[in-house]
């Protein structure tokens, strides 16, 4: 598999694809790459929102306040971001040819994690 096509694919179903490139693709350190970043970011991301979710279920249960909707709006914003981020990954990973490139806006966070991953 060529770095272009396993750097689409990684990112087509989020941290899943991502977990499977990362394996798939333990010979290209480009696909391995890819597979690596979307693992972190987006698995991050879904992590995250289940955290959130719980603890907007636990406020939610024991106040009566409107701290749960808090949360769940914290929830709402972050999967945008994750939406809109997910869609530019996807056109990058085209536009780039399976070159690396990090994560806009947050990869400086994510590179060095998936830098180490990939094995570079």
């Amino acid at each position: 598999m060529d770095s272009k096509t396993g750097s689409i694919i990684a990112y087509i179903l989020t941290w899943l694809t991502g977990l499977i490139m990362y394996f798939v693709g333990k010979d290209n350190p480009n696909v391995r790459y890819h597979g690596a970043q979307s693992l972190i970011f987006f698995g991050g991301i879904t992590v995250i929102n289940i955290g959130l979710s719980i603890l907007g279920s636990i406020f939610s249960a024991v106040t009566n306040s409107g701290v749960g909707a808090i949360f769940g709006l914290i929830e709402l914003l972050l999967g945008l971001f994750g939406f809109i981020m997910w869609i530019v990954c996807i056109v990058k990973a085209i536009q780039s040819h399976g070159e690396r490139w990090p994560i806009p806006l947050v990869g400086g966070f994510v590179t060095p994690y998936a830098e180490r991953m990939a094995g570079a």
